[in-house]
């Protein structure tokens, strides 16, 4: 599981810091998930194919959430691109979207669909063979979703030194994958569990946008291996977080404690302050795990 920080600064874009998105690959599949300005051009400085991505996931109508989503979606036109694009987001986006190509006189050369989102309850709102997605019901000043993207459990790895003991045919190795228990000549039954291995313990990723402190989000989000919180203000300047429907460090920090993730990674920092480091100090006096985001950087999850 990789996740790449195309921006996590909150508001306006400066010179060396962007808004928000990020990309996700979990399981061999690749999400992005919000789209301020200039996430395209963060994508070419991180080398990430505009082709593999095909869902966006976007958390609320905020523009350093999703200013920069008409921009993509006009380019990967500009491409010739074919395959199908997914969004994923609060009701409204389908109409801005729709509206923007309009009054361009801009049409894709590709199925753009819609997932519009209204319930204030965690919902699936994609799921393959692969990877299931769930909401994160955040309150922020307008309607708002996180989403924890959840890898299901693979299939069982093949212990061939065990098989080769109990004398099985090669030929019988995939319904040994598959999860089949196998009988041998003389009638004995050999368990599944006698000839393979556990898969890898599926991992998560829980990605929370803008939002005031709030414990409901807790059991949505517990035993998360990774939390990206937003940390917009150093405790300091809590009464700030409050006015604005945001979250400071240390709330971030008591999210991540009280959910039991293994990781959490902060982000969405007010650019009032000059050195992000303060943020990691401080959310460390409550959660001892603690990364901080920043443009361009790669965790390798």
């Amino acid at each position: 599981m990789n996740l790449t920080i195309l921006g996590c600064y909150a508001a306006t874009p400066r010179t060396f810091t962007n808004p928000t998105s990020q990309v996700l690959e979990i399981n061999n599949r690749m999400f992005l998930i919000d789209c301020g300005e200039a996430t395209q051009v963060q994508l070419r400085k991180n080398k990430i194919k505009f082709s593999k991505i095909s869902h966006v996931f976007i958390s609320h109508l905020h523009g350093d959430h999703m200013y920069g989503l008409i921009g993509l979606v006009s380019t990967f036109m500009l491409l010739n691109r074919t395959a199908d694009l997914h969004i994923i987001g609060p009701k409204g986006i389908k109409e801005i979207i729709l509206l923007q190509l309009k009054y361009s006189n801009s049409h894709t050369g590709y199925n753009l669909y819609f997932k519009e989102l209204t319930s204030n309850e965690s919902e699936i709102v994609f799921e393959d063979e692969k990877v299931v997605v769930s909401t994160i019901p955040l309150r922020h000043r307008i309607y708002t979703n996180g989403y924890l993207f959840t890898e299901k459990i693979g299939r069982r790895k093949l212990n061939v030194t065990a098989a080769e003991s109990y004398k099985i045919e090669k030929c019988y190795y995939q319904n040994i994958i598959l999860g089949k228990d196998i009988t041998l000549d003389n009638g004995d039954v050999v368990s599944n569990h006698l000839l393979t291995f556990d898969p890898p313990q599926p991992k998560s990723y829980a990605f929370c946008s803008d939002t005031i402190y709030d414990q409901s989000i807790v059991e949505t989000i517990r035993e998360a291996d990774v939390l990206y919180h937003e940390a917009t203000f150093l405790d300091a300047d809590e009464h700030l977080a409050e006015r604005t429907m945001h979250s400071t460090s240390i709330q971030a920090a008591n999210i991540a404690k009280l959910a039991n993730v293994k990781t959490l990674i902060l982000g969405h920092y007010s650019t009032r302050y000059p050195d992000i480091e303060i943020f990691r100090q401080e959310a460390e006096t409550v959660f001892p795990n603690v990364l901080l985001a920043n443009d361009g950087v790669t965790f390798q999850l």
